[in-house]
């Protein structure tokens, strides 16, 4: 009588066996996929790491590189270092080093905006920001190599109305592109204090 009872004991238990392994199996399958979405979720996300360090570096370096050409190639000036100057007013290298700093900021400040897709959705903020970028390289060889101080107020002037126009224009796609840009008009209106005084000594 007991053997038999043990026999019926032992088919129930191998019939749940039997019935519980699908279920088993569909776990660890389902738990084998999450592992590998897992692995490709964190693949993807260091390529897109990689990618927006990549970026980053190449609108940082870009403007840098080619404000300290600019510097290099004509960036001196007798005349601006010679003259009387009050105390406050800044030193050359006081401008050129403002000059860098302004630089980076707006490549900071664009490739945020890249990053959020608003150089697709607007490229008027493209436009703007190759445009004070042409008007801060130009300045230097206009004022400092051709001597043409009244142009380079001018210059001046459309760098700081461009300069407004991309706070505009990135703060509607990043509110922090928009404030790096900010100090950026100080720089502009350095620059213009100082071809004032180069255009009234």
């Amino acid at each position: 009588m007991d053997s038999h009872q043990d026999d019926q004991q032992l088919k129930q238990r191998s019939t749940k066996s039997q019935q519980n392994e699908p279920l088993l199996q569909e776990q660890y399958n389902k738990s084998d996929q999450d592992t590998k979405m897992d692995k490709n979720t964190k693949s993807i996300r260091k390529q897109k790491a990689k990618q927006g360090l990549r970026s980053l570096t190449i609108a940082l370096s870009i403007p840098l590189l080619l404000t300290l050409l600019d510097i290099f190639l004509f960036g001196s000036s007798y005349q601006y270092v010679s003259m009387k100057k009050p105390f406050w007013f800044p030193r050359l290298w006081a401008l050129h080093l403002a000059c860098l700093g302004s630089s980076f900021l707006m490549g900071l400040s664009a490739w945020l905006v890249w990053a959020e897709g608003g150089f697709h959705r607007q490229p008027m903020a493209m436009l703007l920001y190759l445009g004070q970028l042409g008007l801060s390289l130009a300045w230097d060889p206009v004022v400092f190599k051709a001597g043409a101080t009244r142009v380079g107020l001018v210059l001046c002037v459309a760098l700081f109305g461009v300069l407004i126009a991309c706070v505009k224009a990135f703060k509607n796609v990043n509110p922090i592109a928009g404030n790096l840009v900010k100090p950026c008009l100080g720089w502009a209106v350095l620059l213009s204090l100082a071809n004032l005084k180069l255009v009234y000594p």
